[in-house]
């Protein structure tokens, strides 16, 4: 392995989140063509090795990480640690993503700026630029869906006070075929909710 390959390692193991093959040039005070090369040399290195660990292009660059039958470990040996809040705001962005960084911060206030430095730096949300604004775009990572044990979120786009209308038509239609009188969308929810507690 070159010595560049072993550089752009250590820069990759000491910065531990991906970086783009220009900030590692910066880093590495080297030619992107030279990045290119040592990265060819770092990534088939990592891929003749049976070890944990592997070099990856993602959407926001190149990264080490640890390869994906080893990722149990991470759950087991270092627990998550995050507040109520932190919790709350990585909800929102899973719901609501890819969502604004302003957009987020309209939602759950100003304390998500700190939300969202804590996620990226727990890998459970990714940021990318918009090319149209200066707020960027927030969305949950594979790690959210692996640590939560997610295969998919539900689609909860809001509905329109036309379609509430038509479903509680609907609702209230099937309660009458049913021979159990009239009962509004809200009134199922709210027995629902009882039979909950």
């Amino acid at each position: 392995m070159s010595s560049l390959a072993t550089t752009i390692e250590a820069i990759l193991y000491l910065k531990g989140q991906p970086l783009s093959i220009a900030k590692l040039a910066e880093l590495a005070r080297c030619e992107r063509e030279d990045i290119e090369e040592g990265l060819i040399d770092l990534m088939d290195d990592y891929a003749h090795r049976d070890g944990a660990l592997e070099i990856v292009e993602t959407v926001d660059g190149y990264c080490l990480q640890l390869k994906e039958r080893y990722r149990f470990l991470v759950d087991m040996l270092i627990p998550l640690d995050l507040g109520v809040g932190v919790l709350r705001t990585l909800a929102a962005i899973a719901l609501k993503g890819p969502i604004s960084q302003t957009d987020l911060v309209d939602l759950r206030g100003s304390g998500a700026y700190q939300h969202v430095q804590e996620l990226l730096t727990q890998g459970f949300i990714r940021k990318r630029k918009q090319s149209d604004s200066r707020s960027s775009l927030v969305q949950v990572t594979d790690k959210f869906y692996q640590h939560f044990e997610i295969d998919q979120l539900p689609n909860l786009r809001q509905k329109s006070p036309r379609q509430r209308q038509e479903a509680d038509a609907v609702a209230e239609a099937e309660q009458d075929e049913e021979g159990g009188g009239v009962a509004t969308a809200k009134g199922l929810e709210a027995e629902d909710q009882d039979s909950e507690a």
